[in-house]
């Protein structure tokens, strides 16, 4: 008989931080819907101090006064987390917000022709502040986008504080996105100097090659060819060398933007993920689909940059790259990649699109010592490891037989690890049994017909 509580009510604690929350959110509300502040800046504070204030009361009112370890209780009950009316509002919210981002701006108040109004106009004041400059819908995006990592990345280290793999790696993604991914190319901007997101790298930033950023790159003097052979070094030296030490985690659990938002504010969501052997067969045809169609597009890109001709047998690179960048750059990895996190879990984008992630994952199952080692003796088949991860690999699988995991698809988040009751996973980069790690079977099993018993 099990006396746990599969629809735990929520405390005054958590109701007063979710109303502290909710307040923060109606600002902005309002603001789109076209009402004036006469004190934008003030509104625009309250409403992301509220935001984080309320979300961080609510972490702190969830796990204070219990035990350190993983409180997933009711994931599987709620209507929120397991793909029920509040899970599916979610995601049409979501992927509503981002349809209007990337097609709709000017209902979000974008003005080309004079000055922002609705939600782009009260995060003018910020953007004025950093770059001097009036904002967009993607500076909104930005600031939002990195306001959910840092926040819901204070929450996650708050569930995960007993683990310290999980602490040091997500202050890692909310350093790498405040610093190099917002602030510094904002900073820059403000300078009239080029700037980019120094982390991210080609196949992932696809318009790395593109001629007017190779123009802007080359014509900017001595910090323009810097970032330009910055770009090179990551994508021919820095990727490779830190995939063969520490696989794809580096970059896909520690560094990467999208990955940080998945692991933090997607944390609720990741046991949504398929496990599923068709689930697998399309994961592999669609990554490598992506990739191949990368690969492509920037050859034919380079190839209209060096020679000026934009076709090669009757395959213009201007379409294909217009292509790309509606279907896999806007669709696959915004809309789809992030507002379906309700429904398909955290990782829908790393998993199943991104080109990135193909490249590494490849580097990882070929060329990297980076495996989790697996005690199969001490196997419980309890089933968490496989339940939480945000890639849909089967790990009880593999810890049953004591086989170590070795996948191209594995982002080495250790939540596998973090959550197995008896610690048979360990995440690991020793040179040692390199040649072996993917065949070797530490468990011995013992068929039924073998076992005599000598009365």
């Amino acid at each position: 008989m099990s006396f746990s509580n599969p629809h735990p009510r929520l405390t005054w604690s958590q109701r007063l931080a979710s109303a502290v929350g909710a307040t923060g959110l109606l600002i902005l509300v309002v603001a789109w819907s076209g009402i004036e502040f006469a004190h934008a800046g003030f509104w625009l504070a309250a409403s992301l101090l509220l935001l984080a204030t309320g979300t961080v009361w609510f972490a702190f009112a969830t796990y204070r006064g219990h035990p350190a370890g993983i409180k997933n209780n009711g994931v599987w009950f709620n209507l929120l987390t397991n793909r029920g009316i509040w899970g599916w509002c979610l995601g049409i919210i979501i992927t509503g917000l981002y349809i209007l981002l990337y097609f709709y701006p000017g209902l979000l108040g974008l003005r080309p022709e004079g000055p922002n109004t609705g939600l782009i106009g009260v995060f003018d004041l910020l953007s004025f502040w950093l770059k001097g400059k009036p904002g967009g819908q993607w500076f909104v995006y930005g600031t939002l986008y990195t306001l959910a990592i840092l926040i819901f990345g204070v929450k996650f280290i708050w569930k995960y504080r007993h683990n310290r793999y999980q602490i040091i790696r997500t202050i890692s993604v909310m350093f790498f996105q405040l610093c190099l991914a917002f602030l510094l190319p904002e900073l820059m901007d403000r300078l009239n100097q080029p700037s980019m997101d120094l982390k991210n790298m080609w196949p992932l930033n696809y318009y790395f090659f593109f001629d007017w950023n190779l123009d802007k790159l080359l014509k900017d003097g001595n910090l323009g060819l810097f970032l330009f052979g910055w770009g090179l070094v990551m994508i021919l030296v820095v990727s490779p060398v830190l995939t063969y030490f520490f696989g794809k985690r580096w970059y896909c659990s520690w560094v990467c933007g999208c990955g940080g938002l998945a692991e933090t504010a997607g944390d609720p969501f990741r046991h949504l993920s398929s496990k599923t052997l068709q689930a697998w067969k399309i994961e592999r045809w669609l990554i490598y689909g992506v990739l191949v169609f990368a690969v492509i597009m920037t050859f034919l890109v380079i190839y209209t940059y060096m020679t000026g001709r934009d076709s090669i047998l009757f395959i213009n690179s201007y379409v294909i790259r217009e292509w790309y960048g509606f279907f896999i750059g806007a669709i696959f990895s915004g809309v789809v990649g992030v507002g379906f996190y309700p429904i398909l879990g955290s990782r829908v984008w790393c998993r199943f699109g991104c080109p990135m992630a193909a490249i590494l994952g490849l580097q990882q199952k070929f060329f990297s010592r980076f495996r989790i080692t697996t005690n199969g003796g001490q196997c419980i088949s309890c089933g968490n490891c496989s339940t939480y991860c945000e890639m849909g690999i089967d790990v009880r699988w593999y810890a049953q037989r004591g086989q170590n995991v070795v996948r191209a698809s594995c982002v080495g988040c250790g939540i596998c690890a973090a959550v197995c009751p008896r610690g048979v996973l360990r995440l690991e980069n020793g040179k040692v049994d390199i040649n072996q790690r993917t065949d070797e079977l530490r468990t011995i099993h013992v068929r039924l017909e073998d076992v005599t018993v000598n009365r």
